[in-house]
């Protein structure tokens, strides 16, 4: 399995704060995708002159921001199988998520913080 990018995610209720904040800090908003899994997330892939990344995700009811590492792979199903050996549990039990251009699962590690693992499709 290849790790081709790895960074944080913000989770938050307010996306348009995360990301203007950033905006101020030297990120541009590279690329947003929305409307995936059942919760309707929208994320916002940002990108600074540096290549440093943070994607912010949007998601209503949240009491207060949350920090998620993402990974995207190569070989999803062999960093799923890496991951679970090492005690990690699917948020969303068996099931990984395909939203046709990428398949991902949100994996939270025993000591309780999460990885969310893609694998670009298309």
């Amino acid at each position: 399995m290849k790790i081709t990018s790895f960074n944080p995610i913000i989770v938050t209720k307010d996306a348009k704060a995360v990301t203007a904040l950033f905006e101020e800090l030297g990120f541009e908003i590279r690329h947003t995708k929305g409307g995936f899994n059942a919760e309707n997330v929208r994320i916002y892939d940002m990108k600074n002159a540096d290549g440093f990344r943070v994607d912010v995700s949007e998601k209503d009811g949240l009491e207060q921001d949350r920090l998620v590492i993402r990974m995207n792979v190569d070989d999803i199903d062999e960093a799923y199988r890496l991951l679970t050996a090492h005690g990690f549990k699917n948020a969303r039990g068996d099931e990984i998520e395909d939203s046709g251009s990428s398949k991902t699962a949100l994996m939270v590690s025993p000591s309780g913080y999460c990885i969310r693992v893609i694998q670009h499709t298309k």
